[in-house]
């Protein structure tokens, strides 16, 4: 029999990072904007694909799929080129977050704080 080398303990993860240096760069968070912006009109399309007033003469599972993959193009093309304004928003309001947290607090000399 052979025996296994024994590893240390590993401290168990929650699966999400607490390193947030990534958040500091405003290309990061133009990024992410765009991917909110295209999961947003994705979800849109979708929402109204699935609102259709009659079925279609052509209508199947492989046509859905197709759709469903061109929806998604379609979406990330809108968010990249045709931006609806929702994912400038939500960058706009974490660049501001994340400069609230970086300013300095001042010690008043009466023992409380003000940013």
């Amino acid at each position: 029999m052979t025996d296994l080398p024994s590893t240390s303990a590993a401290t168990p993860t929650t699966g999400i990072s607490t390193d947030t240096s990534r958040l500091a760069s405003s290309a990061n968070l133009k990024k992410a904007g765009e991917k909110f912006e295209s999961v947003f009109i994705g979800l849109m399309l979708k929402s109204m694909r699935q609102a259709k007033l009659g079925d279609g003469l052509f209508d199947s599972k492989n046509s859905d799929t197709f759709r469903d993959m061109q929806d998604k193009n379609v979406a990330e093309s809108m968010a990249a080129h045709q931006p609806i304004g929702i994912g400038k928003a939500m960058t706009d309001f974490l660049a501001r977050s994340q400069a609230a947290l970086k300013t300095p607090v001042a010690a008043d000399p009466s023992g409380s704080t003000t940013p």
